[in-house]
């Protein structure tokens, strides 16, 4: 490779420091082993790249061999680092112009014309990726669009068409845009009645950022192209390059907001399944982020129950687990049901099936149908859920199953059926974390469990169990006599996590002392104070004497710190003045659509100060009938965060009327 030898690659830095290892790269990358030059090619995208935020100094000096590699046709990595070109050059369009070495600018600048002549090469697939390179780079269409028109109008490939078409668009917006713009305007509008429906599609994505209204005025044309056998086009395309599921979530991004006739409108039947699992999948993604379309899909995400393919009814049954309480008036309990015994597997690594989504579904609306299911899964006589934690941290909704202990915690009302099998359950597991879960669930049925204190008094011997039984011998009422003894033996000063059991103990045997020497000091002048800071509040004007550092611990940058310290001080004060405003700030985000977790105990703290707390009523009265999703987490748990922080509201609203 001409000229690889003239740059001091050492005195460059890439994402992981010196980029001398750069050449060797490169090398690989030219090589006739295509797996050993893909895998050159994922490397260097490493290095250079990563997870972007920055166009590294390694960046320019290593762009013309890449686009000299991508010219090259003996090159079987060609597709790979123009990929690596594209990303880098959208990056640079991103980024702060701190995070942009400066000699990225004069890099492009030459070689954007070695770019621009990949759009005439022979192989379809390089087309594409140029075209996708010049799509988001930020040169300005009057360098750009004389060839990509000529190319549009040269091209004979359907596929490459779609990623020009689309480049069209994007670099007709780039000042300076030229003599060519009203010519390229007029073409891109003209496609709205081509006789290929993926084209259509293509100029409904180009033309809507200059006409936001245009993809509702043009739905039937959007929805018609999505329905058609011809929309596997899209996953060879540069753009989007990915299945069905994929095309309708880029497209869905037409449609800002709540719009339920475009998953209406995907939900009606279809002989594919991969377009019936896309379409849940945008019901699953307004859901997750709107409330308002609930009522207009339950009834298409109900009927999906009964769909031959199994990850649409895995996918419709997990939806409807979801929405949970959201369902309560809606009737597809009976669907659920019937789907109990359906055994069949998705295609996922966990290998979930139907049954698992369809108890978790009836779990949710608290159905006493999921309950023999759930005692053979704990039995060990089924499989099912991990007892593991589970959640998403995706925008997109992506449909995934809880813990066991996540399902169990909200069946309090059933724990007399399900406790004898989960105490079975605690004798076949000996990772500690798996203990504490389940020790959770027991302390969230409270007496109820009662019958698992021997269970739990076991546990309290054991080093890394014994916290998790104590918190739930507290909740469950523990009347053994010795229960204190070892209580107040682990509660010693300066013992590791003494506060849990001097709390406990004090809640067991009504005696303060041991829990006011301890709990004070961990909470407000421990590591990680907020756990402490709770229990402190329990002890009420028991505490009273910690009023001043409660006070000043209420001024915590952490909002967790703060929050806990506001709720204490008024326990053990009675301070309203000074702890509703604190409060009131870690609640102020939820008024403006915005969630943090710490927002539920905030609530629910403010609801116990009565009317104290009716700045915060003002504040909040538009929440519970606010429309956006109110979650910070994906997945099923950002629903359940929605619902719970909703009623949460709702009773601080009732109390401050």
């Amino acid at each position: 490779m001409r000229g690889l030898e003239d740059i001091d690659w050492a005195a460059l830095e890439h994402n992981y420091g010196p980029a001398e290892d750069v050449p060797p790269l490169l090398r690989r990358c030219a090589g006739r082993d295509a797996d050993a030059a893909g895998e050159a090619a994922a490397d260097l995208t490493n290095l250079v790249f990563h997870q972007g935020g920055w166009i590294c100094p390694a960046a320019p000096a290593v762009l013309p061999f890449l686009l000299g590699l991508a010219a090259d046709p003996e090159v079987t990595c060609r597709r790979d680092v123009l990929d690596m070109v594209a990303m880098l050059a959208a990056e640079a369009v991103r980024v702060r112009p701190r995070f942009l070495d400066p000699a990225w600018g004069p890099a492009w600048e030459r070689a954007l014309p070695g770019l621009l002549a990949l759009l005439d090469d022979l192989e379809p697939e390089i087309r594409r990726a140029a075209a996708g390179a010049l799509a988001d780079c930020g040169t300005p269409g009057a360098s750009l669009l004389p060839a990509l028109l000529d190319r549009w109008r040269a091209e004979a490939d359907p596929v490459t068409r779609l990623d020009l078409t689309l480049t069209l668009g994007k670099a007709v917006r780039r000042e300076p845009v030229g003599d060519l713009a009203a010519s390229v305007t007029d073409l891109l509008h003209s496609l709205l009645d081509a006789s290929d429906p993926q084209l259509r599609l293509a100029a409904v994505h180009a033309l809507a950022p200059d006409d936001p209204d245009l993809p509702v005025r043009h739905l039937d044309t959007v929805l018609a192209a999505l329905r058609d056998r011809s929309v596997a086009q899209w996953r060879r395309t540069a753009a989007v390059d990915s299945g069905f599921i994929a095309v309708v979530g880029w497209t869905a991004a037409l449609y800002p907001g709540p719009f339920p006739p475009y998953a209406l409108g995907l939900l009606a039947d279809h002989g594919a399944a991969e377009q019936r699992t896309g379409a849940l999948a945008e019901a699953g993604r307004q859901t997750a982020g709107w409330r308002s379309p609930v009522p207009a899909l339950l009834p298409r995400i109900t009927a999906r129950l009964d769909d031959p393919c199994t990850e649409v009814r895995f996918r419709a049954a997990e939806l409807l687990a979801c929405l949970g309480p959201e369902t309560a008036d809606h009737p597809c309990a009976d669907a659920l049901a019937a789907l109990l015994d359906d055994t069949s597997r998705r295609t996922t690594r966990q290998g979930e099936t139907v049954a698992e989504a369809a108890v978790w579904a009836l779990a949710r609306r608290n159905d006493p149908r999921c309950l023999p299911f759930l005692v053979e899964h704990l039995s060990g006589a089924r499989p099912g859920y991990t007892l593991s934690y589970v959640t998403s941290a995706e925008e997109w909704h992506w449909p995934v199953l809880p813990s066991a202990a996540d399902v169990l915690v909200r069946l309090g009302e059933h724990a007399g059926h399900l406790l004898p099998a989960l105490l079975a359950r605690f004798g076949a597991i000996t990772d500690a974390p798996e203990v504490t879960r389940l020790c959770a669930v027991l302390a969230e049925w409270g007496p109820a469990a009662r019958a698992a204190e021997p269970l739990l008094l076991d546990l309290l011997a054991g080093d890394t169990t014994w916290k998790a039984a104590a918190t739930a011998l507290v909740a469950v009422g523990s009347t053994a006599e010795d229960v204190g003894a070892r209580l107040l033996d682990r509660a010693r000063p300066g013992a590791p996590d003494a506060d849990v059991a001097a709390w406990a103990y004090w809640k067991l045997r009504g005696d303060h002392e041991p829990a006011l020497r301890v709990l004070g000091p961990a909470a407000t002048a421990g590591r990680f104070p907020h756990p402490a800071l709770r229990r402190l509040a329990d002890l009420g004007p028991l505490a009273a004497v910690y009023a001043e550092p409660l006070r000043a611990m209420t001024s915590a940058a952490e909002p967790w710190t703060s929050v806990e310290a506001a709720h204490a001080l008024w326990a053990v004060t009675g301070d309203t003045d000074h702890a509703v405003p604190v409060l009131l700030a870690a609640v102020r985000d939820l008024a403006s659509g915005g969630h943090r977790p710490v927002a539920l105990p905030a609530v629910r703290y403010l609801t116990r100060m009565g009317s104290a707390a009716r700045p915060a009523g003002l504040l909040l009265h538009g929440v519970p009938g606010s429309d956006r999703r109110l979650r910070s987490n994906g997945g099923w748990s950002g629903f359940v965060q929605d619902q719970e922080i909703r009623a949460a509201v709702t009773e601080l609203l009732d109390v401050c009327s």
